[in-house]
């Protein structure tokens, strides 16, 4: 299935099936590039509180962690907010809307989605997840940090043309 952009329709096959998802979290260490991932059946608050303690019990504890989220209401809840502050080590930053390019685990998305799941055909959800958990155990083993490329301002400008396209298509 292809992306869905403001100029280009969604298409898929007559025979395209959706056999199951999986909700991936993940945590990427900006500087060494190394990922803690786990998979939950479902993108709830308490899959999201156990990733966390996931994150907890790796990471030094001497070290504070600043996990930067998107706007999802499963990083929002009540339990989730009080589940992170309870230990004090936890100081969680959102992505203002529509700005998920910020977080630099959005790359490594990026990679798992170009290079492993597009070029699949995978028939189960089991699949799926035997993939995902492979490509995932090759990254930790071969780490690779993702650093920006563009300034600030070549960003927003690249950011404005989009935005003027989009208002533009309209017409």
């Amino acid at each position: 299935m292809q992306a869905i952009t403001p100029t280009t329709p969604a298409r898929m096959t007559h025979d395209y099936v959706r056999d199951g998802t999986t909700s991936l979290f993940a945590a990427l260490d900006l500087g060494s590039g190394s990922m803690i991932a786990q998979h939950y059946r479902r993108h709830r608050h308490q899959a999201f509180l156990r990733c966390l303690k996931l994150i907890d019990t790796a990471v030094p504890k001497d070290l504070a962690l600043h996990p930067v989220l998107d706007n999802y209401a499963t990083h929002k809840t009540e339990q989730s907010i009080n589940g992170c502050f309870a230990t004090r080590r936890f100081h969680l930053d959102f992505n203002p809307i529509s700005a998920s390019w910020l977080n630099l685990v959005e790359p490594w998305f990026t990679e798992l989605t170009n290079h492993k799941l597009r070029p699949s055909a995978l028939h189960s959800f089991i699949e799926l997840k035997r993939d995902v958990r492979g490509w995932v155990n090759e990254w930790i083993t071969d780490p690779k940090s993702f650093l920006w490329t563009k300034t600030a301002d070549e960003i927003l400008n690249i950011r404005a043309e989009y935005c003027q396209r989009i208002i533009d298509s309209r017409h």
